[in-house]
């Protein structure tokens, strides 16, 4: 099973994403600079390592503010802000209590919570950690790449690439440039040297409770093992595993200490979650709405404007779940997602969607192109058993719907050969679009285009 992207607010409003896998004790996972779970999924490696994690438990991982998936541009980075974006996560997800892994600089994001929040915390897993910027760079160091990022990202993006792969390969060098390209700007890669350089938890380390795993390779050049040999010596309950290698991230080179942190993570655990015990299963029609994408919308239109946009898709939308029994599940950044109790109130839900798109759009129409003209909407959907748990909705259903979402056109409502079985006999027309290779699914998925014009 692929990861699923959500999103929830900060305290200060900010919007972080969080992608989710697997089912059973939840591992939180805060990666390092220029996090992005969909880039991770598509890179071979990278992708076995999440499904290594997802492997009997439910792995969830933030994208740090102002990178990957969360909101871009950001101010405010301090390590107190990026604490409270992994606070609003587990609270929003629910979680009580929850196994915790930090990467890179993300080690001092949850050493930070661990100190705070010390009830929360099952296990704590560290890798590559330092307890003070300044042990890494000096000052000196730190304002030469800063302005290498600021004067040429390009060049900066593949010195980085270099030093986290020192030894190649090249391809994992030129993957790594491209990650950070796509998600996070020169400014925001400068805020956040500027943060690792500085970033000091040497007084919180003696204040973790949780029993931890300090994982780092002899020859990492971004952050010298005999950092992360100090941070172990600094928490009480901790020990600490040198590795050989020198590629600096988790999730490339030899990954077999997987096994090992598998095996600490289970310590003292009895019983798994099992999945069937979180909820009773039920058939639901799962909805997925889209529109062009936020972050290209607010390019295009400017940032009021598209918000605009924003608030008339939600409008409808809910308006249309409401008159046809639908339940939203979440918001998901550029659309909704919802659930039906049968497949005629969605495909009705979907159609009153899209004629009242097209009502506003004709309504709005003319020369001065309003904002409401630009409105698009793209809607799939399937049904299934998903996985209920904590409001949301999980499972293999789920991942399809947004799948047959993802390969919609604007104004279309695309379904799946289950929700087209569901209602056959009654009055709704579909067109058979043929079979679709979805990403995740190894078998063609047969899509219908419901005809809601016509309806």
């Amino acid at each position: 099973m692929e990861p699923q992207t959500r999103f929830c607010t900060s305290a200060d409003g900010t919007r972080i994403a969080y992608a989710t896998m697997g089912d059973g004790p939840p591992l939180v996972h805060v990666v390092g600079l220029a996090g992005n779970f969909e880039l991770f999924w598509e890179e071979p490696e990278a992708r076995r390592w999440m499904e290594r994690l997802g492997q009997g438990r439910l792995y969830i991982g933030i994208a740090r503010r102002g990178t990957g998936e969360s909101q871009r541009e950001v101010e405010d980075i301090s390590l107190e802000t990026q604490v409270g974006d992994l606070a609003a996560v587990v609270d929003h997800i629910g979680l009580d209590q929850f196994d915790l892994w930090g990467g890179g600089d993300g080690a001092a994001v949850a050493v930070a919570y661990a100190a705070q929040r010390p009830e929360r915390l099952s296990r704590l897993v560290l890798w590559a950690p330092y307890p003070r910027g300044a042990d890494i760079l000096s000052r000196g160091q730190a304002q030469g790449i800063i302005d290498l990022v600021r004067q040429n990202w390009s060049l900066a993006r593949r010195a980085m690439a270099d030093v986290t792969y020192p030894s190649g390969p090249t391809e994992q060098q030129r993957w790594l440039a491209g990650v950070m390209r796509q998600s996070i700007s020169p400014e925001m890669a400068a805020k956040y040297l500027k943060f690792q350089s500085t970033v000091d938890v040497t007084a919180l380390l003696p204040q973790v409770k949780a029993p931890t795993l300090v994982l780092h390779r002899r020859g990492d050049r971004s952050v010298p093992s005999r950092a992360g040999r100090d941070v172990a010596s600094l928490i009480p309950d901790a020990r600490f595993v040198a590795l050989e290698g020198d590629i600096a991230v988790a999730q490339h080179g030899d990954t077999s200490y997987l096994e090992s942190v598998i095996e600490f993570l289970d310590e003292g655990r009895e019983t798994p979650v099992s999945p069937e015990a979180s909820a009773a299963v039920d058939v639901h029609t799962i909805l997925f709405t889209d529109m062009e994408s936020s972050t290209a919308l607010r390019q295009r239109l400017g940032d009021a404007k598209a918000q605009e946009l924003v608030h008339a898709h939600d409008s409808i939308v809910r308006e249309a779940l409401q008159a046809h029994s639908g339940r939203e599940i979440k918001h998901t950044g550029d659309g909704i997602m919802a659930s039906f109790g049968s497949a005629s109130q969605a495909l009705d839900a979907a159609a009153a969607i899209q004629q009242a798109v097209a009502a506003l759009r004709q309504a709005q129409g003319g020369h001065a192109e309003p904002v409401e003209a630009s409105l698009r909407v793209y809607i799939g959907m399937n049904a299934g058993e998903p996985i209920a748990e904590e409001g949301d909705l999980f499972g293999t259903s789920v991942d399809l719907a947004k799948r047959i979402c993802d390969q919609c056109q604007p104004g279309e409502i695309l379904a799946s050969e289950v929700v087209r079985q569901l209602v056959a006999g009654k009055d709704y027309l579909f067109a058979d679009r043929g079979d679709a290779v979805l990403r995740g699914f190894e078998d063609p998925v047969r899509l219908y285009e419901l005809r809601w014009r016509e309806a």
